[in-house]
């Protein structure tokens, strides 16, 4: 396991890693440490063949504030190729996370706010804790949105939503984020952590090529029409048809009895 700062990787059951964010003194700001770690728990994960699903977090009452922005204003005379250089890099290492080709929850333990709720929005699944408040404020702050948030909110939300908290940066409480489909679920702060990790502890249960299959089918906002989406499916189900899972997972219905999937 790397050696991680700001970070936690932890793995409660089979198939399951949990990965906190762990600053809370910054409420989990993307620091410079916690970003080297971050990169390098998804590459131990991305080569992990056992990993089945993946729980993000934070640690404290933040899940987490965004980037650290205190370099930009630190550097008033840095020119906008330097600001350019160091951003996409940033991004890149945040979003990799959606290199790992298993589903992903984001456990919304608190305020989500900025690149913060971007990396929730890169995760296939998002619960929310009671009291959570979420946002893109950049606009407030003088700044471009970043790290794909105008490509990730809109893809979660719809334009019509995505404008309005991109353009008013207003921050939205967890019931308001779940009629927006900004999360899923709304729970207990107590049983957030648990419940996220109940879900990934079932998807870890299901088959898992099928699983990989229909994580890389839903990605990106899914397929571009419905012909598209039969052409991946006539490939992506025979993969599936062929496999001893398929077969394990017929027995096991039949019998009655929990499937035991291999991945083979």
């Amino acid at each position: 396991m790397p050696d991680l700062t700001h970070l936690r990787l932890e793995r409660p059951a089979e198939g399951v890693a949990v990965l906190t964010l762990d600053n809370p003194d910054q409420r989990n700001a993307m620091s410079e440490p916690m970003t080297t770690s971050w990169v390098a728990a998804v590459d131990e994960l991305a080569a992990d063949r056992s990993l089945r699903a993946v729980v993000v977090t934070g640690e404290g009452s933040a899940f987490c504030s965004g980037g650290d922005t205190s370099w930009i204003a630190s550097e008033p005379d840095a020119t906008v190729d330097e600001l350019r250089t160091r951003m996409l890099p940033f991004y890149r290492a945040w979003l990799s996370i959606r290199r790992l080709e298993v589903p992903t929850i984001a456990a919304v333990n608190g305020a989500a706010i900025g690149a913060g709720l971007c990396l929730a929005l890169a995760c296939d699944l998002r619960y929310a804790a009671a009291g959570s408040r979420l946002g893109v404020p950049f606009v407030r702050l003088g700044m471009h949105p970043g790290m794909a948030g105008t490509w990730l909110l809109p893809e979660a939300i719809g334009h019509a939503h995505a404008r309005d908290l991109l353009l008013t940066g207003r921050v939205v409480d967890a019931d308001e984020a779940l009629r927006l489909g900004l999360v899923s679920r709304v729970l207990a702060p107590e049983s957030l952590l648990d419940e996220a990790v109940s879900v990934a502890t079932t998807i870890a249960g299901n088959a898992p090529i099928p699983t990989r299959l229909t994580t890389l089918a839903l990605r990106d906002g899914g397929h571009a029409d419905a012909e598209a989406a039969l052409q991946w499916e006539a490939m992506a189900q025979p993969l599936t048809l062929a496999t001893a899972d398929l077969q394990e997972g017929i027995a096991a219905a039949r019998e009655k009895r929990a499937p035991r999937f291999t991945g083979r």
